[in-house]
């Protein structure tokens, strides 16, 4: 084991412990407290708790109250939630892990499944995102402007579906229900240890809060806005194989080296293969990344009767990528001595290569806006009714400009290079318990030579849109009642998503100027220095850590007369999703409270119907047939488009039961019922279709478009699940919770690759040609887990250790769902109604993790308050957004933050905040675990600031 990996595995050995004996020792705390005398409860009742012990009471209250299981983080003031972002607030909930992006959390998964089978909504409404998915980009979101955050683990029928997982609720306050003045202001600075490396950068960024919160008119009115600029910077350095792997044939071998693809139809014999990407990368970032967002919401209550809301939410966010790569673009080209595993992970190879200096100008712009107006009437005692309208709109906008200059048999000034050839030859090596290879180009190519890289100059300019809208309406009623069932809840819920995207190339510039040009523009646009120090040096084993890059800025002036052509006005193509889905939902819901002999007993029984219609419109290029007179047709695109429309539509019934039995005093009992729906992402769902014409004669036109690749699946369905859930809970005292869930859920379907047949109408000739895409199959699964959460504060230690607490969550999940990669998985024929196996194994859910675990240990007393927080998940598969793509996984990966605060004055504090303070990593593997494709590092953050409020 090395020196790396050794240390991950004592830390977290470390850590576990410390949150073992953490757990063990809440037990005598939670016990002793129980038994507190009435009289001193009330004494402990009078003290103000504030800060980390505050939103851990509160979030212990949460869970106690609530009908569904749920678990929170909630704080009374805003600001309070402790965490840099709401993605690092929600990784701290039993339960719920995240998916790490430039070091900082994104996506959410619950319960150790990914993220699409959850659901998010904010104020209690749907949330559109940039990424095609239907998880939300929680990084949009200040978790300062936000005050409180709920993951319901069971469904109830007044939820709005999506999630089988569970559904996180993001809330901003109500100014009325706040009950008071309060403006606040909070500046923070930000120290990047790897963005100092970054040469004229020194590492540090900022970010500023200020909110305001009031009321009016005798507490009639009330106003809430928190605006935040944040400008920080997130470096990252990454080794990377292509997406698109091959099995290439072990033997026999072919006359030049090159790789002997393993096709479907050789699969049955059983041959010795080895997997290998397209390419290898190396690449350095430097980054900028600014947002601006501002939370208003206002709030009229005229009477006892109405009651007003009105909120909105807004976000700019612009990050500006610069990379600078080195590409070994033939990483299937002349291979020998390869040495590979049993399945087919290459340990070690030589190749030859050419070899590229790559430089791109990436820049993305994603606008968020959402809101809504919801109005609540109370015409009687008894009868309330809600009328809800909301908007959520997402932009998302990439910009790239990129440049590629390859190896040459001679160098820029025409002079033969030692290998008279454009390939070069490297070796690739991979040690046991390493995830980055050691590829070593052949030392007497010097990779700082910029005479070197020159040839096959190829400019790009491409541009990609997003745009993510959800228009929705709800109204609900709800009757107290008297007698076992205490009240009755009904309601209906309207609403049309769309998707539209777009990712279109403004030429393909191959230029071939005269030597004398290219040489000129070489020696104009090269780069003195490497762009950092010490890139990649925390891989070990690594030998690569620096080599020739050039201006790109300059590159595309001198080249195009033009550092920027601009993005293509026709943005038609087959690659462009189109779609729309609209909904309608109702329910009724009754919620009961008696007793059960002397056991009270609540809860609620209720079902939900959803009619889901999907229409999707894709693209398809028209061609024209030509024949070339020798018995042989070629195809030519004409520049036109047919729009072809499919539709899809699906009912779905899902009845839900929540029980709470008070088994004892502060002890509940808590089993649950439901049936969940969680829809595929809205980019999987494209209609459009892309012929790929690699020759210029076929016998037919059906040998022609037989290579057509499906942008998605608009027929798929939601995938459907039964659940079951228990809990038992006890609640000791304010500060304490221990509690264990078991849970067990049954999927009707996965996700099966397929083959369909389609019809084309090609030049007024109809063929037809089959096309793999996803479809839903047959298969049933399950998933079954275990939740465990103890919170304590160690109230019974002398003083001043009195202040110290701790919470410990853990999550165990087992699944026997499965996803087939698209080239080397099972694939089905519906023809023959038959399964073809295929040579690698299937993953699982997407974001399926067996393990998460998060542990924290705070300190607070007086003005000092500490808090240190770790988390782990174990590996899992991830997607990639669109679908019909090979499989990825994800490893382990486990962090610590930390964060403390000084009260330095009433009203004024000291804060800082520590993220990733080991320096984890992000490795990824393809096709199979283990197979290592992609590392990034990106180090750790340190935000030191000042918050005061009057």
């Amino acid at each position: 084991m090395n020196s790396r990996n050794h240390a991950r595995t004592l830390r977290a050995a470390l850590l576990a412990g410390a949150g073992s004996t953490l757990l063990i020792a809440a037990m005598p705390a939670m016990a002793q407290d129980a038994s507190t005398t009435a009289p001193q409860a009330e004494e402990d009742d009078a003290i103000v708790v504030t800060g980390i012990r505050e939103t851990i009471q509160n979030s212990i209250n949460t869970k106690r109250e609530e009908t569904a299981i749920v678990d929170a983080l909630s704080s009374d003031d805003i600001g309070d939630i402790p965490a840099i972002s709401v993605g690092q607030a929600i990784q701290t909930i039993t339960g719920a892990t995240t998916h790490r992006e430039k070091g900082d959390a994104s996506e959410i998964a619950l319960r150790g499944l990914g993220p699409f089978l959850s659901n998010a909504t904010f104020n209690g409404r749907d949330a559109t995102n940039g990424s095609g998915d239907r998880s939300v980009n929680f990084n949009q979101f200040p978790s300062e402007l936000v005050n409180n955050i709920k993951i319901y683990k069971t469904q109830q029928a007044s939820l709005v579906e999506g999630g089988v997982a569970g559904t996180i609720e993001i809330g901003t306050l109500r100014p009325l229900d706040f009950g008071k003045r309060r403006l606040q202001g909070e500046v923070k600075a930000q120290y990047n240890p790897y963005g100092d490396r970054i040469v004229g950068s020194g590492g540090i960024g900022w970010r500023g809060t200020l909110s305001y919160v009031d009321q009016f008119a005798n507490d009639t009115i009330g106003i809430a806005i928190g605006v935040q600029r944040n400008d920080t910077n997130n470096p990252e350095e990454t080794y990377a194989a292509s997406t698109t792997w091959t099995a290439c044939q072990a033997s026999p071998v072919v006359t030049n080296n090159n790789c002997n693809e393993y096709t479907r139809d050789e699969y049955g014999q059983n041959l010795p293969f080895y997997l290998v990407p397209n390419a290898y990368t190396f690449r350095q970032i430097s980054e900028t990344d600014k947002r601006d967002a501002v939370f208003g919401s206002i709030q009229w209550r005229p009477s006892d009767q109405f009651n007003i809301n009105l909120d909105v939410q807004y976000s700019d966010r612009t990050f500006v990528e610069s990379r600078r790569d080195l590409n070994l673009s033939e990483a299937r080209r002349s291979l020998t001595n390869v040495v590979f595993d049993e399945n087919g992970i290459v340990q070690s190879l030589s190749g030859q290569s050419a070899i590229e200096s790559n430089g791109s100008e990436l820049s993305r712009a994603e606008e968020y806006l959402g809101g809504g107006l919801s109005i609540e009437w109370q015409p009687s005692d008894r009868l309330t009714l809600t009328v809800d309208g909301s908007y959520s709109r997402t932009i998302r906008v990439e910009d790239e400009r990129n440049v590629r200059l390859r190896t040459d048999p001679t160098d820029v000034n025409g002079v033969r290079t030692v290998f008279n050839n454009m390939r070069i030859p490297y070796t690739y090596e991979i040690t046991p318990g390493s995830f980055v290879p050691t590829i070593t180009i052949d030392p007497r190519f010097d990779l700082n030579n910029h005479d070197l890289f020159w040839d096959d100059a190829r400019l790009r300019r491409d541009q990609s849109r997003r745009h993510n809208e959800i228009i929705a309406g709800r109204i609900d009623a709800g009757y107290e009642m008297d007698g076992f069932f205490s009240k009755l809840t009904a309601g209906a819920r309207w609403s049309e998503m769309t998707f539209r995207d777009y990712d279109v190339r403004n030429g393909d510039f191959n230029l071939n100027p005269a030597l004398a040009e290219d040489r000129r523009i070489n020696n104009l646009c090269r780069n003195r220095a490497f762009p950092q120090t010490g890139f990649l040096s925390a891989a070990d084993g690594n030998s690569i850590n620096s080599w020739a890059t050039f201006d790109v800025d300059c590159l595309f002036r001198e080249y195009l007369g033009s550092e920027d052509p601009g993005a293509r006005e026709d943005k038609r193509s087959p690659a462009n999703r189109d779609v729309t889905e609209r909904t309608l939902a109702g329910y009724i819901m009754a919620d009961y409270d008696a007793d059960l002999g002397n056991m009270p007993v609540r809860g609620n029984i209720g079902v939900r119907v959803v009619k889901t219609d999907v229409t999707s419109n894709g693209l398809r290029s028209d061609l024209a047939i030509i024949d070339n007179g020798d018995g042989t047709v070629r195809l030519e695109t004409t520049g036109d488009f047919e729009t072809v429309t499919i539709k899809s539509s699906n009912t779905r019934i899902l009845p839900s039961v929540n029980a709470i039995f008070e088994v004892a005093p502060n002890t509940l009992l808590r089993v649950a019922g439901y049936r969940a729906m969680s829809r595929p992402a809205p980019s999987a769902l494209g209609a459009g279709r892309t012929f790929t014409i690699d020759a210029d004669n076929f016998t037919s036109v059906e040998e022609a478009i037989g290579n057509v690749r499906a942008n998605g699946s608009p027929r798929l369905k939601p995938l459907m699940s039964w659940n079951a859930d228990a809990a038992i809970e006890w609640y000791p005292n304010k500060d304490s919770v221990l509690s264990a869930t078991l849970y067990y859920k049954q999927f009707n379907g996965g996700f099966q690759p397929v083959v369909f047949d389609e019809a084309f109408v090609i030049d007024g000739q109809t063929v037809t040609v089959p096309v793999t895409q996803t479809r839903n199959s047959p298969d049933k699964s399950r998933i079954y887990g275990l939740e465990l959460t103890a919170a304590t504060r160690f109230s019974f230690l002398p003083k001043p250790l009195d202040g110290l607490g701790t919470k410990v969550s853990y999550n165990y999940a087992d699944s026997n769902f499965t996803n087939e990669d698209v080239r080397l998985g099972d694939q089905y024929d519906p023809e023959t109604e038959t399964v073809s196996p295929g040579i690698i194994p299937s993953a699982g859910l997407s974001g399926y993790s067996k393990h998460v675990l998060s542990a924290q240990a705070y300190y607070e007393i007086g003005p000092v308050s500490l808090q240190a927080i770790y988390n782990y998940r174990s590996k899992y598969y991830q997607d990639f957004v669109g679908g019909n793509s090979q499989l990825r996984y994800v490893g382990p990966s486990e962090t610590v933050d930390f964060r403390a605060s000084l009260n330095l004055m009433k009203g004024v504090s000291l804060r800082f905040e520590a993220l990733n303070i080991f320096n984890e990593p992000k490795a990824t593997y393809m096709p199979v675990y283990g197979s290592s494709r992609q590392y990034h590092y990106y180090g750790a953050k340190y935000f030191v600031g000042i918050r005061a409020l009057i």
